[in-house]
């Protein structure tokens, strides 16, 4: 059963494109439709990708990155509390 879903005209340009594209290259005229599905279903099988897609921008680092950062940090005496700064 098909459903109809609402893009934005640069979006559905952009669909249009990878279509004559696709079959510029393979030679199989190939439906948006199914377009859409390959989509759907390669975002599927990575959806950590894509749910991070989603989250505020940051930059990403792994896990070995986090971990030398903070191997290389080094405790310098005594934490510092608002009371020692207001007291200067």
């Amino acid at each position: 059963m098909a459903t109809s879903v609402k893009m934005d005209e640069e979006t559905k340009s952009r669909l249009e494109q990878l279509q004559a594209e696709i079959r510029l290259k393979t030679g199989k005229q190939v439906t948006q439709q199914e377009i859409l599905e390959r989509l759907v279903n390669d975002a599927a099988e990575s959806k950590d990708e894509v749910i991070d897609s989603f989250r505020d921008s940051r930059v990403p680092v792994d896990d070995n990155a986090h971990k030398a950062f903070h191997e290389g940090t080094v405790a310098s005496g005594p934490e510092t509390t608002k009371d020692d700064i207001s007291s200067w």
